[in-house]
């Protein structure tokens, strides 16, 4: 495998190769520790070193002074004191300059990383400004969706974004058919009212009861605004028919209760046809038909609220 060079001059001087670190930190012979720690960097641009090798670099300093000094304490019984005191200084004085290039090649990563963490913010600004631009471009187009899907009155889902949700969930295994139902709702009294008042009091009159059913009918289910003061109600989860005539009751009773626009007390009546899938259809038509029709048999018989397989009784 092919040795990297931890360091080099410019010069072409001598340098820190993987295998001479590693016979330093092993405890090579004094010679080969001695010549591989006599590396420089020049000082303007000091080496790239690989992180991994930190650690291996200071050991293998470290090792060195070791060496020297138990070098210095063989060579004192051999030799004179003096001469092993000028070798050991020797020693010393050279681990400290590679420690020195150490530290400059050390600050040398801090800077440069520090460079790297800048410029990493920059980006981070750079790709939030152009997320923002992004949203800011598409904003126009998810609010003509929401316009489009909702009714500007009362804020509801209008008969389309009903009939999309109705046939979503028909046509999905979660929830099974057999657990939708649909309440459609229309309002006695409404158009004397409007008609006497103006469409102000009228407006104000349907969102009063859109904000009401919403309230009553509750997450998850969906209330929308069908067209003039036509209500539906949509139902995700089974219910039981005496499930189903105790909410009806409850719509019939919260949309009755008097209300206030300006000084004047007024009072309107729903009529609720309730139908059920599978039973009284498969279909988005089917259910929104039976549910009207259902609706239309309570009307005529001021009964509040009718289930559709009622209507021929």
């Amino acid at each position: 495998m092919h040795e990297p060079k931890l360091c080099q001059t410019q010069s072409s001087a001598a340098t820190v190769s993987w295998t001479q670190v590693q016979a330093m930190t092993n405890g090579a012979d004094a010679n080969t520790s001695h010549a591989a720690l006599r590396w420089t960097a020049p000082a303007d641009h000091p080496p790239d070193v690989a992180m991994d090798d930190w650690e291996t670099l200071f050991s293998a300093v470290t090792a060195r002074l070791r060496c020297s000094v138990s070098e210095s304490a063989r060579q004192a019984l051999v030799f004179n004191q003096a001469e092993a005191i000028d070798q050991v200084q020797a020693m010393v004085l050279e681990c400290a300059a590679a420690f020195d290039q150490l530290q400059q090649a050390a600050l040398h990563e801090l800077r440069r990383y520090a460079q790297l963490e800048q410029e990493l913010a920059q980006t981070k600004a750079e790709l939030a400004l152009v997320r923002n631009q992004l949203l800011d471009s598409q904003a126009p187009k998810r609010q003509f969706s929401h316009l489009a899907m909702h009714d500007r009155l009362t804020a509801l889902p209008n008969r389309s974004l009903f009939r999309e949700r109705l046939n979503h969930l028909l046509n999905s295994e979660q929830p099974p058919c057999e657990a939708l139902t649909v309440l459609y709702l229309d309002l006695d009294g409404f158009k004397p009212i409007n008609d006497a008042y103006g469409h102000d009091a009228g407006g104000e009159l349907l969102q009063i009861i859109a904000s009401r059913l919403t309230r009553a009918v509750g997450a998850p289910h969906m209330v929308s605004r069908m067209g003039g003061d036509e209500f539906a109600c949509l139902l995700g989860e089974l219910q039981s028919r005496e499930q189903l005539g105790v909410l009806a009751e409850k719509l019939f009773d919260v949309v009755s209760a008097p209300l206030h626009i300006g000084k004047l007390k007024h009072t309107v009546r729903p009529a609720i046809g309730i139908a059920s899938s599978p039973t009284d259809g498969v279909t988005c038509d089917a259910l929104l038909k039976n549910a009207h029709a259902a609706m239309h048999r309570a009307k005529r018989r001021q009964v509040g609220f009718t289930f559709f397989d009622q209507v021929d009784e």
